[in-house]
C-alpha cells in the first residue's frame, strides 16, 4: 500500500531549472526552480516546491494548481483581468485554461499541487 501521508522533505539539490511549459519570460530575466516532491499513485497529481527570481512570465495552464506562497510577492494578472497580489502566507488556485502574467516582485518559494489528469 502507497503511503496515505506524505509530509515533504526540504528541496532536494537537483531542480528542474527550465521555464516551465506554456510559460515566456516577457520582462526582466526572471528564473525558476521546480522540485515535484511527491506525485500520486496513479500519476494525476504533482506537489512540491517552486522558487522564481523577480521578473514577469506570461503563462497559459492547461492543468488545475492549488499553490500556498511561503516568501516573496506576485502579481498575477489575467489577459484582460485586473491584478491579483498574493503574498506570504496567501493560498490560492489557478484554474485550467487561465492565461495571463505572473510577476515576480520578490524573490518567491511557494508549495504547489497540480492536478494533470
Amino acid at each position: 500500500m502507497a503511503d496515505v501521508v506524505f509530509r515533504f522533505p526540504a528541496p532536494g539539490p537537483e531542480p528542474i531549472t527550465g521555464d516551465l511549459d506554456g510559460w515566456k519570460k516577457v520582462e526582466g530575466n526572471p528564473t525558476m526552480k521546480t522540485w515535484v516532491q511527491h506525485t500520486s499513485a496513479d500519476g494525476s497529481v504533482i506537489s512540491g516546491t517552486w522558487e522564481a527570481t523577480p521578473g514577469t512570465w506570461h503563462a497559459t495552464y492547461g492543468a488545475y494548481e492549488f499553490v500556498h506562497l511561503i516568501d516573496g510577492q506576485i502579481t498575477i494578472t489575467p489577459d484582460g483581468g485586473q491584478p491579483v497580489t498574493m503574498q506570504p502566507g496567501d493560498a490560492f488556485t489557478v484554474e485550467p485554461g487561465f492565461a495571463g502574467t505572473w510577476k515576480i516582485e520578490k524573490p518567491v518559494r511557494k508549495h504547489f499541487c497540480i492536478k494533470l489528469k
